[in-house]
């Protein structure tokens, strides 16, 4: 028995079958912390429930690819929850998945551009489908034969701190779009809004604002209030439409605004989900594995292989889970990330992936698989839940303050770069500016990746480069001078 004097390293009240499934205490965290670290997962990453089967069914590109809307979002939250629940109590990780963005927008891309002979049997999106299991089986060999955990092994401590830190700034840029602040530009692809008097301007500076300054006054949950803050400034705004004045509510920049066209406040907290059938093992593989379709299979396995390994490794930093370089329980989150591919793409989904949203999560003190399995409760909540889940996560405004202020906490990796050794800083800067200027993570791993053995052999430095990193480095340039210039 313990006294009352005593510190007890069980807190009384938490459960004992977290604590042991956890080990909750021994990573410093509480239930209470972890839930809420899910929540704010959930929140900043529940945009894919709808983006995905918008984007897969071909209704964002105002095409039909013959996907059912409701069967993919369906597939898309059993295959998150399901991807990130083994995340969660197998791997023991805070880090969610679900089906990612880039692949998905891949996906939609080889369902217009499959070969006639690959789809005699079936439909194009069928064969895609087949193509994203394929390289999800092959994902899994990787990770039972424990090639992924090498591959994290041979990353020297700058190039994970770069990783961190190119990931920050991508979530960060993501952020600023979404809340419209930073606008496409034809002539340098990108440039600042002018249009402050935007809605999405005026909804995101006001989450940024609360957010930031609950997070200066160190207030528990200060994303997850900082997104709630932004919902009911939407709501309020979109409704306070009429009576403000007309020279702005109807000029054009309010009338085009997402506000307007995409916000929508729940009118009712309950729905039933649409039926999985749809798609449902409808995958073509023998479509798949026709002679054309190899190389796609090969680009999708690289994507998931890098920017899971990519998003682990950030993630892992930011929690500082790491130990000696090493990520504890490797296998485990591959096998997570590999296992909800292959049951996505049997259910009608594209490629899941580990998602860096997950990082507002562990910036709000998540550092065990309960947050995990938390967001993967959540999302088989919002099968139920839909309305709500729209109102939030169908406007991004609404969660671009959380993604901001998690870039700019991630930026403190930044510092743990070795600077002055310029064998270690050039391919570290390469993936800092590579993952955003990309915008992808597999990307700018790649170009790290190509560039280091590249310089430390220019710089007469050829004992620190290991065989595998020079075999992974002429496979990327491989890849990207082959396999990716062919699949487009």
């Amino acid at each position: 028995m313990t006294s009352a004097g005593s510190h007890d390293s069980t807190p009384k009240y938490l459960p004992l079958m977290l604590e042991r499934l956890f080990k909750l205490s021994e990573h410093g965290t509480t239930v209470r912390t972890e839930l809420l670290a899910g929540l704010t997962t959930f929140l900043t990453m529940a945009y894919i429930i709808f983006l995905q089967p918008a984007i897969l069914s071909g209704g964002l590109f105002e095409v039909q690819t013959g996907m059912d809307w409701g069967a993919v979002m369906v597939a898309t939250c059993l295959a998150a929850a399901l991807a990130t629940a083994i995340m969660g109590l197998y791997a023991n990780y805070p880090i969610s998945q679900a089906p990612g963005m880039g692949q998905n927008f891949f996906f939609v891309s080889v369902v217009f551009a499959a070969p006639t002979a690959a789809v005699a049997a079936g439909e194009p999106w069928q064969v895609a489908l087949g193509v994203v299991f394929i390289a999800g089986v092959l994902f899994l060999l990787l990770a039972v034969l424990g090639v992924r955990e090498m591959l994290l092994e041979m990353i020297s401590p700058s190039m994970r701190n770069a990783i961190a830190v190119g990931i920050g700034v991508f979530i960060a840029f993501i952020g600023l779009q979404n809340a419209r602040l930073i606008a496409p530009d034809p002539a340098t692809a990108v440039t600042l809004n002018p249009r402050f008097n935007s809605p999405e301007v005026l909804v995101f500076t006001f989450g940024l604002v609360v957010t930031a300054g609950l997070f200066a006054r160190r207030v528990r949950g200060a994303i997850v209030w900082g997104i709630l803050a932004a919902t009911a400034g939407a709501a309020a705004l979109q409704g306070a439409l009429p009576w403000l004045p007309q020279r702005w509510a109807q000029s054009e920049v309010v009338l085009q605004s997402d506000l307007v066209t995409r916000f929508e406040v729940a009118h009712r907290v309950v729905a039933v989900p649409p039926s999985l059938a749809p798609t449902l093992l409808q995958m073509d593989l023998l479509g798949a594995l026709a002679p054309a379709m190899i190389p796609l299979i090969l680009i999708f396995l690289f994507m998931d292989l890098f920017d899971t390994l990519g998003t682990l490794l950030g993630v892992s930093e930011q929690a500082g889970l790491l130990e000696d370089g090493r990520l504890p329980r490797a296998r485990q989150a591959f096998m997570s990330d590999a296992i909800g591919t292959v049951a996505g793409a049997a259910m009608g989904t594209s490629t899941v992936t580990s998602y860096i949203e997950s990082t507002a999560g562990v910036e709000q003190g998540g550092r065990t698989g309960l947050t995990a399995c938390t967001t993967a409760v959540l999302f088989l909540a919002a099968l139920f839940f839909a309305p709500l889940v729209r109102m939030v996560g169908g406007y991004p405004a609404i969660t671009a303050p959380a993604l901001v202020v998690v870039g700019a906490m991630m930026m403190r990796n930044v510092a743990k770069i070795e600077w002055t050794d310029y064998t270690e800083a050039l391919p570290s800067f390469l993936i800092v500016i590579g993952i955003p200027l990309t915008y992808s993570i597999g990307d700018g791993l790649a170009l790290g990746f190509i560039a280091y053995p590249v310089v430390k052999l220019a710089g007469g430095r050829r004992r620190e480069v290991q065989w595998l990193m020079l075999l992974m480095a002429g496979v990327l340039a491989a890849y990207f001078l082959f396999l990716r210039a062919e699949g487009g």
